[in-house]
């Protein structure tokens, strides 16, 4: 059975079909790319859910019509998922205005009383490690949680001033650097007088949980505003 690649997003909303979802998660054991974006497009369920389904209207056409209607338009679906869904997650994307999904929370252990967001809800079931950087004065929790094609991770920094573009890699037992996340921090910044609420952001990498040694939490153009050994 043929997998592609844009099956990541239907995936993650549970719009593949038995056979379609068992050939897509052998194909995630393999495929580093859809595995990471799976972790990053988890969040989108959340935000899905609640929608009820359709009611058939009361002069609804007769069963053998029906039947057929219901066949045509799954083909359709099928062709068309890739696109929908990727679209739907572009849209996600711009409303939470930045390059990753995540969410500002006040206080330093807001995610305990805050579930619904994958950063959240990782932060409170997770392995949390904590750092604060004597010079940059950054603090970050991360968590961690083992999954079949590498490591959810989750992270709350606060006593953070923008403008700033950050990025969260994963640094092995080997020295190999693995991208987690990446997100932008306003002028304001996060953490600090004046903005209290914390950042936090959600994502993955392909890299065991057993060989990652700490994460690094750096700045686009140069610098490391945290490490978090782990």
């Amino acid at each position: 059975m043929s997998v592609a690649h844009t099956d990541v997003g239907a995936y993650v909303l549970g719009l593949l079909e038995e056979d379609d979802r068992r050939a897509f998660e052998e194909h995630l054991a393999g495929c580093a790319a859809c595995a990471s974006e799976v972790a990053e497009l988890d969040g989108m369920r959340h935000l899905l859910s609640g929608l009820a389904p359709v009611e058939p209207a009361p002069d609804a056409p007769p069963a053998d019509v029906t039947d057929l209607l219901r066949r045509r338009r799954r083909a359709a679906r099928r062709r068309r998922r890739g696109t929908i869904v990727i679209g739907l997650a572009a849209g996600v994307a711009v409303v939470a205005g930045g390059v990753t999904i995540g969410a500002a929370l006040t206080g330093p252990r807001a995610y305990t009383h805050h579930h619904g967001s994958p950063a959240a809800d990782l932060l409170a079931r997770g392995e949390r490690h904590t750092a604060t950087d004597p010079t940059t004065h950054a603090t970050g929790i991360v968590a961690t949680e083992s999954a079949p094609w590498g490591t959810q991770v989750a992270l709350d920094l606060a006593g953070i001033r923008g403008p700033l573009t950050c990025r969260l890699v994963a640094v092995t037992r080997s020295g190999e650097r693995r991208a987690v996340t990446g997100w932008a921090v306003p002028a304001k910044g996060y953490g600090v007088p004046g903005a209290p609420a914390h950042l936090q952001v959600h994502g993955g990498t392909v890299a065991p949980r057993s060989q990652i040694v700490r994460f690094d939490v750096l700045i686009d153009g140069g610098g490391t505003l945290l490490r978090i050994p782990v």
